[in-house]
């Protein structure tokens, strides 16, 4: 269900001024993939909700994507080429998962970060496991010095993980002890400078099976120190554990909405997965996965809900995701041009 809405101007013409920077940059990624869409194409092949003439709903400078939804296009072409397209697609920002992602040929972290720079895309965030059996493993609890280490190396302000607090199990005590665990996380990253935080599924609003009247989420969030620990809220698996777990294993409602919990503490979530879905009672999450703006989800809301509350206009990061994109270059092109045509109503 695509809807389409006016281009947005002003995203036309930084785009077209990176378009003309980056000729030089994008010729390799022209070449391997052929008829790349034009920076009008991004600006002008948009599926939008609503469309007004009020400020921008996306702040500027804040537009990320999730390079797990390239991981196709990394793995075939390189680095190089898929930020060259992020590039002239409009975004700012990059969130790794993994520094090679299979890319094509070796690549150093001081070679990633200032390839990243060099297309005028900030590296944000990047997610690692957080355990493992494997003594060795590149997880938060294995190898905590190089996880720090390597962030760091990057330049990354936030460093977390996209796996749920589940190590030992889903009792309360279980979540109180994760989330001790990521406190220490925490305290070591704030130490140099960046922000530990954890990104959801829809498995984290679930219930504590000791206790079916707790939802895990809440332990998360009342046992974890907030100036430690942070969470990227993926807003679909939000919506998703919503449709899932509004009602207690008994029965008994237990609703609640995802925008509220980041209202009540906005300081705690400064980054967001913008994934979209149409909604679909027959399926287990209650959402079937689409393009940013194709879905159900209402992005105006939700952005402008959180950016209009005093001091957080640009305290967020917003970074595109889809985790079985058909095309993923497609995706990234549409989700961008997408997000920068809504505008606040007036």
């Amino acid at each position: 269900m695509s809807r389409t809405s006016q281009p947005d101007p002003e995203l036309t013409h930084r785009l077209t001024r990176r378009g003309m920077l980056g000729v030089a940059a994008g010729a390799t990624a022209a070449a391997l993939l052929g008829a790349a869409a034009t920076p009008a194409t991004a600006a002008t092949e948009t599926a939008g909700k609503t469309s007004g003439r009020g400020r921008p709903v996306l702040p500027p400078g804040r537009l990320g994507i999730q390079l797990y939804s390239l991981r196709d296009k990394v793995s075939t072409l390189g680095f190089a080429p898929v930020f060259a397209e992020l590039e002239k697609y409009g975004y700012d920002e990059v969130e790794f998962a993994g520094y090679t992602q299979g890319s094509a040929g070796p690549i150093t972290l001081a070679q990633l970060k200032r390839l990243a720079r060099d297309h005028g895309l900030n590296p944000i965030g990047s997610h690692v496991g957080y355990y493992s059996d494997d003594p060795n493993a590149y997880t938060f609890a294995q190898n905590l010095t190089k996880v720090l280490d390597d962030a760091q190396a990057l330049g990354l302000k936030h460093i977390g993980t996209a796996s749920g607090p589940f190590r030992y199990g889903s009792t309360v005590d279980a979540w109180k002890r994760a989330a001790e665990e990521f406190n220490t996380y925490g305290a070591a990253a704030k130490a140099r400078g960046m922000k530990f935080y954890q990104h959801n599924h829809s498995e984290e609003f679930s219930f504590a099976t000791d206790n079916p009247k707790v939802r895990l989420y809440d332990v998360l969030l009342k046992e974890t120190d907030p100036d430690l620990v942070f969470l990227e809220m993926d807003i679909y698996w939000a919506y998703s554990g919503q449709f899932r777990f509004s009602k207690r294993p008994d029965g008994t409602p237990a609703p609640f909405e995802p925008l509220n919990y980041v209202l009540r503490q906005p300081h705690r979530y400064p980054l967001f997965h913008v994934k979209d879905g149409v909604s679909d009672p027959a399926n287990t999450y209650g959402y079937r996965m689409t393009d940013v703006g194709d879905g159900d989800i209402d992005y105006q809301k939700f952005i402008s809900a959180v950016t209009r509350l005093k001091g957080e206009r640009l305290a967020h990061h917003w970074q595109a995701e889809h985790d079985q994109p058909t095309e993923s270059f497609t995706f990234a092109r549409r989700s961008s041009a997408y997000l920068h045509s809504l505008r606040e109503k007036c």
